[in-house]
């Protein structure tokens, strides 16, 4: 896990400046449940309710997909990325893709006015 990596939704990091652009970054898993698992998600949806079994595969295959696009970042050089999002689509019956991405860049801290402003 890269833990250095800031990770924001918005295209800025409040009070930090962008002062390198990377380009696209993105991290992408594809995960299958497995026979035993899509048996029990499949009796389930007879009763309705959250299949459980696809709530933990989607969440941890989220995770590492956020964790790779990191480690991507890290790779291009950048210590944050910002205007993350997620995408998500099956692929056959049995598996699905998740796709962490965003734009890599290198921020730093903003710094204080040297003087105070003085109003009036």
């Amino acid at each position: 896990m890269v833990e250095d990596i800031i990770i924001v939704s918005t295209p800025y990091v409040p009070g930090y400046k962008i002062t390198k652009t990377y380009g696209f970054t993105w991290g992408l898993i594809v995960r299958s449940r497995g026979i035993g698992g899509n048996i029990i998600a499949s009796l389930r949806t007879i009763f309705g309710g959250e299949i459980h079994e696809y709530t933990e595969l989607l969440n941890q295959s989220r995770q590492y997909a956020l964790d790779r696009m990191k480690q991507h970042a890290r790779e291009m050089g950048a210590n944050a990325v910002v205007s993350v999002g997620f995408d998500s689509s099956d692929i056959g019956q049995n598996m699905s893709e998740v796709l962490a991405f965003g734009t890599a860049v290198t921020v730093e801290p903003e710094t204080a006015a040297s003087s105070p402003v003085r109003l009036g």
